[in-house]
């Protein structure tokens, strides 16, 4: 699966997110952002993204990734 696969199965599971996927192929990098991850500790923010990707692991279509998540403010200060 291409990163760009990957972004777009994303953004349309995690609608009211924005989505960036880096990668080769196998794997992944990607990173959230959402103000749905408000009040989130890192484990449930974790879980909210796997949760999107649960099938395409399953299948083997995505084998490894690391995953940050920021809400709005965050992704804010850490461009800053």
């Amino acid at each position: 699966m291409s990163p760009e696969d990957l972004q777009i199965l994303l953004e349309e599971k995690l609608a009211h997110c924005q989505v960036s996927v880096d990668g080769d192929g196998y794997k992944y990098e990607i990173t959230v952002i959402s103000d749905e991850f408000e009040g989130l500790n890192p484990v449930k923010r974790q879980q909210f993204v796997y949760a999107a990707l649960n099938d395409k692991i399953t299948d083997g279509s995505v084998h490894a990734v690391t995953i940050k998540t920021f809400t709005q403010a965050q992704w804010a200060q850490q461009q800053s």
